[in-house]
């Protein structure tokens, strides 16, 4: 299976293939009880304003997940404005992953991941609601991979989050692996 990402920052096509399945993220996001979800979906002029921030912001890289030739899912990469209390912020923020449901344990998305991480070299921050235990499955399982153990994680007002630097970070700077 040949898994690859796409920057779509420009892409008009990208842009409306995100956009048409971006209900469907939020259909999935809903589940989780936590009352957001279920607004978004309906306030269609929020999303406009949403992918208008995705594609025309310097700080965010809309990517679009490939299985072969075929849309599968999408990511958003973003670097962080704001460290939370006392910390550094990090490099970057995986803002939003999907992978379309029929696509979904096979893979494509510890692979996207993976391609992702190497791409974009430095600290990185992933947060999950603790409300979504198969994410933060999926996420210990990358990261436990990805890093070989070496992540953190912490639980703060209802979320997992956890930091990790990129093997091309941690070469750069040996012994410095967090």
């Amino acid at each position: 299976m040949l898994v690859s990402i796409r920057d779509c920052k420009h892409s008009p096509k990208d842009r409306l293939w995100i956009e048409k399945i971006y209900g469907e993220y939020l259909e999935d996001l809903s589940q989780l009880n936590t009352g957001v979800f279920p607004v978004m979906i309906e306030d269609v002029p929020r999303n406009d304003e949403i992918f208008a921030n995705w594609f025309a912001n310097d700080q965010s890289h809309p990517l679009v997940i490939l299985k072969g030739s075929e849309s599968v899912g999408f990511a958003l990469v973003t670097r962080p404005r704001i460290a939370g209390s006392g910390e550094k912020a990090a490099d970057h923020l995986l803002s939003e992953f999907f992978i379309r449901r029929p696509h979904r344990r096979v893979g494509i998305g510890r692979d996207a991941a993976t391609l992702i991480f190497d791409r974009f070299s430095g600290e990185w921050e992933i947060i999950e609601y603790d409300r979504n235990p198969t994410a933060i499955a999926f996420w210990r399982g990358v990261l436990s991979s990805y890093t070989s153990g070496h992540y953190q994680e912490r639980v703060r007002n209802g979320e997992i989050r956890q930091r990790f630097k990129t093997r091309a970070a941690v070469k750069a700077a040996p012994g410095k692996a967090s």
